[in-house]
């Protein structure tokens, strides 16, 4: 329907108008289409508060660490990221899928059992994960430097509750939560960082690695239980104090092949800070985090708008709706690229006056960013492929894919960054992303019949 044909007389509209209207639609529109908007607009909202919150907060840390430092605090907490990403066994995305399929079916009392089962495995999880690292980093971690090794068993206090957090994400994007599940681990974790390590510099405490694996501990807890504490008053308010039925065993046998899909994507993303923390100086792995952080702002748009629709793919799975599926899917993909790329030539642009706030030595990370963008918008392009096939049923050819891609990405960087230092990192990401997002495209294309890819998807 064209802006002339609005009213019943076919009188021309302003644009203004017809904004206002399409507007109204997502802001109250009932219809599956307006709350996905509503849910892609409060995850995007949600997404650049944190990217502007997070890049606020590493430049603060890198300034007032000094490279070095900050060097080896970001690499004991991309460390981090990877144990916690393991500790839940894949139930952060399985509860994704669950929750609709139990909702939609009538089975409220398997996911009030679901709901609470699967955040006490993964506070467990994530206790015994800390545990068997702090063991390791004891016996074992005698070739670390003193700094790397003190920092790393103090930042293991935050897994528990790191584990915690990321399955109550997939809780809260499987009801349509995107508050709950986003704004404690993207607000106030790192803002409670900021104003921690503020606190430290004000008083004149040492400015060091440990300081801020100190300061990720006490955010990390206060973020994860005032999230638990949220979406509790949430799951009574719209499943009520009911039974709860258990199926612990048969809810992670589903869930253990996105184990293997959520541990390549956290070693796509962090595999070249590991390599570049062995191979290279703490000031080198900071230059390039600043880089690779500053480019990846980007990413927030497909983070957004895959949170936002990963409960609708695994909806319409569930009704047999293949025509609604596909006219979600063409808004998914271009709802991830168009902005994206807006993103990316802007950060672009910016790019030496972005690295420049965290010191003039991190300058010398540009060359990074316009590598890394490369892979960025390879997969911005595809849509969030991955979070379709996950919702789909096909979480298994998208483990392969995800961990062939993880695999090369280890290979490529050990080869690479002995020979051409954070450009070669920057370069094995970059193949290894855009391997990925190529390969998900083709298996939705041959297993669901969808073509995600944004030149087949131009069509509002």
């Amino acid at each position: 329907m064209t802006a002339i044909d609005l009213d019943t007389k076919h009188k021309p509209v302003s644009v203004s108008a017809a904004l206002m209207t399409g507007v109204r639609a997502i802001v109250i529109g009932g219809t599956d289409r307006s709350r996905s908007q509503r849910d892609a607009v409060v995850a995007f909202l949600v997404r650049c508060a944190s990217a502007a919150l997070l890049y606020l907060t590493q430049v603060a840390l890198a300034r007032w660490m000094g490279s070095a430092e900050y060097g080896v605090y970001v690499g004991v907490w991309t460390g981090i990221l990877l144990l916690g990403g393991m500790a839940h066994l894949g139930l952060n995305l399985g509860v994704i899928a669950l929750i609709p399929t139990l909702r939609d079916t009538g089975d409220e009392a398997g996911a009030r059992g679901l709901m609470l089962s699967s955040r006490v495995f993964a506070a467990a999880a994530g206790t015994a994960m800390a545990a068997l690292a702090m063991c390791v980093l004891v016996v074992f971690g005698h070739g670390l430097s003193p700094a790397y090794q003190t920092t790393a068993i103090l930042a293991l206090a935050c897994l528990p509750m790191f584990v915690l957090a990321d399955v109550q994400d997939g809780i809260g994007r499987g009801n349509g939560w995107m508050d709950a599940a986003l704004i404690p681990p993207y607000i106030v974790r790192p803002l409670l960082i900021l104003l921690v390590m503020a606190a430290a510099h004000a008083i004149n405490a040492p400015m060091v690695a440990t300081t801020a694996a100190i300061a990720a501990i006490l955010a990390t807890w206060i973020a994860s239980l005032a999230q638990a504490v949220w979406l509790n008053a949430k799951i009574v308010a719209r499943y009520g104090a009911g039974l709860k039925t258990y199926r612990l065993r048969s809810w992670l046998t589903s869930s253990v092949p996105l184990l293997a899909i959520s541990s390549a994507e956290i070693l796509l993303q962090n595999t070249d800070v590991l390599v570049l923390s062995r191979l290279t100086t703490p000031t080198e792995v900071a230059i390039y985090f600043a880089a690779g952080k500053t480019m990846s702002l980007i990413m927030f748009v497909h983070y957004a708008v895959g949170s936002a629709m990963a409960n609708r793919f695994a909806s319409f799975k569930a009704r047999g709706d293949t025509a609604g599926l596909a006219a979600c899917v063409r808004d998914a993909v271009n709802w991830t690229f168009w902005p994206s790329l807006a993103a990316a030539v802007l950060i672009l642009l910016l790019g030496e006056h972005l690295l420049a706030l965290f010191g003039p030595q991190f300058v010398a990370g540009y060359p990074v960013m316009a590598i890394l963008v490369v892979g960025f918008l390879t997969r911005s392009a595809m849509g969030p492929a991955e979070f379709l096939l996950n919702m789909q049923g096909e979480q298994r050819l998208c483990a392969l894919v995800m961990m062939g891609a993880a695999l090369l990405n280890i290979a490529l960087n050990l080869i690479l960054v002995p020979l051409y230092g954070i450009t070669g990192a920057a370069t094995a990401t970059a193949i290894s992303l855009m391997t990925a997002a190529l390969l998900n495209a083709a298996v939705a294309k041959r297993k669901l019949g969808l073509d995600v890819a944004i030149w087949r998807n131009l069509r509002t």
